[in-house]
């Protein structure tokens, strides 16, 4: 039992380990200077979002990017509160949620790109705010890399609160992953909050066809599409000035049912590797609960789990820290989210197997 727990502790310690390396890999992206040029369509699909999108439209009149060569796609997904469009000096419209698959999001993006006319999509998150350079950035990265499709990074505006502390560290374990990934080549999830492509290249991998009737996952779907498809013209991009904030979620159920959404689209990833690390972390996760109830029903020693916490702990922390130090982000109540998250995140997994979860006021099913 003891070689089992130390087995999947060793395999669970490597993979941290070529994340941690690939962190390393992706170079800081520091833009050089030259006049703006790419036209891009922000899409922001929302439902229910009165009291967010005043502050995002705020944040996207702030940037320094030319207001003729940037608009502004509002899908409305059949809200319930109402949202009043103020003068902006960029265009803006309003559209309604064309609803045609199990999946609101997915809906909502297509209905926008069904009106841009733009080259570039870039979507995100009605609850989101944008930096001042984001535009900017994306479009040096642009002229440099040659890319279809980019991905960037999101963080959480955060109190003082365990809860607020403990989705801050997940979500910098996810960034973590999610940079370490690209750096190593084998590149699987992103966040749709900070994700743009050409309209083209998203109307040749023939948008979210074949995955529309997952509710979820209308980024990390469409990113692994993209990468069977030209694997080569997929970049993250790693730079402070494109780094996108947004809101943690108020309340631990609310808090469990995202993560379960975020959870019911993993069975469907594509490759192997994508699919161990899923695997290895939710192993590791349940094996230091298991390990706690063997050693209380006096089955393993406690020197077994204290090796096994120490080596987690370490891996986690290096990674974690990494990623905050890029994000600029504080780590607070470490020790304490690292106590909570085997028990959090093994009770999403399991939930998410047979569970329905609600979001936005609505009960998805699996």
């Amino acid at each position: 039992m003891e070689t089992g727990i130390i087995i999947i502790t060793i395999y669970y310690v490597l993979n941290i380990l070529w994340l941690i390396y690939g962190f390393a890999k992706v170079k800081t992206f520091i833009p050089k200077e030259s006049t703006p040029s790419n036209q891009f369509t922000i899409v922001i699909p929302f439902r229910n979002e009165a009291q967010n999108l005043p502050k995002l439209m705020q944040s996207i009149e702030k940037l320094d990017y030319p207001y003729n060569l940037f608009r502004v796609i509002l899908v409305d997904d059949d809200s319930t509160d109402k949202f009043q469009i103020s003068d902006f000096r960029f265009q803006i419209f309003v559209l309604k949620n064309i609803r045609k698959t199990n999946s609101p999001k997915k809906d909502a993006i297509n209905t926008a790109i069904k009106n841009a006319e733009t080259d570039w999509i870039i979507t995100t998150d009605a609850d989101c705010i944008i930096p001042k350079n984001w535009l900017k950035t994306f479009d040096a990265f642009i002229k440099e890399h040659d890319p279809k499709m980019i991905a960037s990074g999101v963080y959480y505006q955060t109190g003082n609160s365990v809860i607020d502390e403990f989705q801050q560290l997940d979500l910098m374990s996810l960034q973590g992953t999610t940079i370490g990934s690209f750096g190593n080549q084998q590149p699987f999830i992103c966040n749709g909050a900070n994700f743009a492509y050409q309209k083209d290249f998203f109307e040749e991998l023939n948008g979210f066809e074949g995955n529309d009737t997952i509710a979820s996952g209308d980024d990390v779907f469409l990113l692994q599409k993209a990468l069977n498809y030209q694997s080569e013209n997929v970049h993250f991009v790693k730079s402070n000035e494109t780094l996108v904030l947004t809101q943690t979620e108020k309340s631990w159920l609310s808090l469990f049912h995202q993560r379960v959404r975020w959870a019911s689209k993993t069975g469907s990833y594509s490759g192997v590797y994508s699919k161990q690390l899923g695997l290895c972390v939710f192993l590791m996760n349940l094996t230091c609960i298991i390990s706690i109830l063997l050693w209380l029903t006096n089955f393993i020693a406690l020197e077994v789990i204290i090796s096994v916490m120490i080596l987690k702990f370490i891996v986690d922390y290096i990674l974690i820290r990494n990623t905050s130090n890029f994000f600029k982000v504080n780590l607070n109540h470490f020790f304490l989210s690292s106590l909570i998250y085997p028990f959090f995140s093994s009770a999403v997994v399991f939930y998410s197997f047979f569970g329905n979860y609600k979001w936005k006021g609505r009960t998805f099913k699996k």
